[in-house]
């Protein structure tokens, strides 16, 4: 059996389950163990085990009490009962053993080997003809099911800054291609400030632009505020104009977040004879019943409603959203260059009544797939240390790995100085084929050699360039026409579970809503042994190559091109 190097070999735990759960797992209050301590029976099983409770820890997700970690409803567990199951499991779990989670309640163990995947998981999965959001709440109401979202469900989600480059990398593209490669004096105005949307107002100043972020809950944006995403907060719009324009003439990089209805804010905007530079959302349009809030009410009485009549909330939420992109394709006829950020707005615009809502482009097809072509995507990784310290020590051994690639370098850098650690400190960056093997390799280099002080956990989210199946997002437009078909996320869940992830997890309805998506993810452990190299190499070789297959399937001749790079066989 693989041990660890000396560094991390402390003497385990003695907690009893009782005492674990009471210290580390008491709902609501969650928070994920520290330092080189094993509470778990190996390190595997402890990995899994210190990314749910951070998931659901205060400092991470939205809402604890009801166990949701992002997106409106997206959970990490289906009831605290279930909760408390599945840290018990994962304290016992032997390396021979997978634990099974179906839509967030464990529901066994099944024999395996040490390199296999300690955890595998399915969330909200629907038969076709029953994948809509009817039938998965009458599930939900029953205790059935829970709705995972792509990272909360699969406990790999790190707060904002899990989606923040992937913005950052969205908004770069968009300055590429039309403002020379300069976003500075450019005015962003989007809406949604919530888990996903709480990344643009840095990724946006990191870019060098303006920011007008729209929330109808204060709550959230406070949030941004004291997580250093956001820089100033009014309720006023008057006040939020003469911030956000004056900063854009001058070019200050500065985020404004605005407390109201986005509809309300854009209809304003055009009777002011104000063009933002890029519009973009992020609301949570998703899920038209526990996520959009309809026009024309307050929050209040839009959780009010919702309970006394899910029907009626729907059609206004569907109307609501008509209206928001009514107003986002006039200012996209007057300049803004304007983009779905992949939260099924406009699907839900149409059936709304806006006809035209996809003369509105996704942002994959925009400025994302030529990234995807190369196997680019989301990598992100955890310090199970809890010490920040050991992060620093990432950036820097990825800066001397990457000499060459300064575009990695200026993000590294400013993520360093910019981005307020939430829970277990972390670190995303965008890594392409070939890239992310050597990553992970010297990554379980520092764990042996004790530079950082307790293993690193490496994930991504689902939003990657082979793991999903979302028409209206990541494989939009795809250019054989093959924008729905889920054979792929499945091979990446297969490949990566095959090569030894440590744990995987495959989805429905992420990011856009039931019946309108599939996607895998993968989690893999550095932990200093030879056998994390062995499970690294596979892996991180398999997961990106998946993207590479999947484009040059589909005739995209850059993919083409680098699979010959790279030597995989097609």
């Amino acid at each position: 059996m693989d041990t660890l190097a000396s560094p991390l070999t402390v003497p385990p735990s003695s907690l009893t389950i009782d005492e674990f759960i009471q210290t580390y797992a008491s709902h609501p209050v969650y928070m994920a163990p520290r330092g080189p301590q094993l509470h778990a029976k190996n390190w595997q099983a402890e990995a899994a085990l210190r990314m749910f409770l951070n998931n659901l820890s205060a400092e991470v997700a939205e809402d604890p009490e009801q166990l949701v970690v992002y997106g409106g409803t997206g959970q990490a567990a289906r009831t605290p009962q279930d909760a408390r199951k599945i840290v018990a499991l994962l304290l016992t779990l032997e390396e021979d053993e997978s634990l099974l989670i179906q839509s967030g309640k464990p529901v066994g163990k099944v024999r395996s080997h040490a390199e296999a995947p300690r955890v595998l998981i399915a969330n909200s999965n629907l038969v076709p003809k029953w994948a809509t959001w009817e039938h998965f709440n009458q599930l939900r109401e029953r205790g059935l099911m829970m709705y995972g979202q792509m990272t909360a469900g699969s406990w790999i989600y790190i707060g904002s800054q899990g989606i923040l480059q992937g913005t950052f990398e969205t908004f770069a593209a968009c300055g590429r291609l039309h403002y020379e490669n300069d976003l500075r004096h450019k005015l962003v105005v989007s809406g949604g400030l919530g888990g996903m949307g709480g990344a643009q107002p840095l990724a946006a100043t990191m870019t060098g632009a303006t920011f007008l972020g729209v929330d109808i809950d204060p709550e959230r944006i406070r949030k941004r505020l004291e997580t250093g995403y956001l820089d100033k907060m009014t309720f006023d719009y008057r006040e939020a104009m003469r911030l956000s324009l004056a900063a854009r003439d001058k070019g200050e990089a500065v985020s404004i977040g605005l407390v109201g209805d986005i509809g309300d804010v854009l209809e304003k905007l055009l009777q002011d004879g104000i063009t933002p530079d890029i519009l973009t959302d992020q609301t949570s349009a998703h899920d038209p019943l526990n996520g959009y809030v309809p026009h024309g009410m307050s929050l209040p009485q839009a959780l009010a409603l919702r309970g006394a009549d899910p029907v009626m909330y729907r059609e206004r939420s569907l109307k609501s959203m008509a209206r928001h992109v009514g107003f986002m394709l006039e200012l996209q006829r007057r300049g803004s260059r304007t983009f779905d950020y992949g939260n099924n707005l406009r699907e839900y615009a149409q059936q709304g009544g806006e006809p035209n809502a996809f003369q509105i482009p996704g942002f994959v097809p925009e400025y994302i797939r030529p990234l995807f072509c190369g196997g680019k995507g989301p990598f992100r990784w955890v310090a199970l240390s809890g010490d920040p310290e050991d992060i620093k020590v990432t950036d820097e051994a990825l800066k001397a790995l990457f000499p060459e690639n300064t575009h990695l370098i200026n993000w590294l850098n400013q993520a360093a100085m910019r981005v307020e650690f939430q829970g277990l400190p972390s670190r995303i960056c965008w890594l392409g084929m070939g890239e992310r093997e050597k990553a992970g390799l010297l990554f379980n280099q520092l764990v042996r050699e004790g530079k950082v002080k307790a293993p690193i956990v490496i994930g991504r989210d689902h939003l990657d360039c082979g793991s999903v199946a979302s028409p209206y997002r990541e494989t939009e437009g795809m250019l054989d026409g093959s924008d729905a078909v889920s054979d792929w996320p499945l091979l990446n869940l297969m490949a990566n579970a095959s090569g030894g992830a440590t744990w995987v997890s495959f989805h429905h309805g992420g990011g856009v809503g039931m019946g309108y998506s599939q996607h895998a993810g993968m989690v893999i452990l550095a932990d200093g042994t030879d056998r994390a190299d062995r499970c690294l190499r596979r892996v991180l070789h398999n997961d990106p190559a998946l993207g590479i297959f999947r484009h040059a399937d589909a005739g995209y001749d850059t993919a083409q091109e680098n699979a010959q790079k790279f030597g995989l066989e097609l």
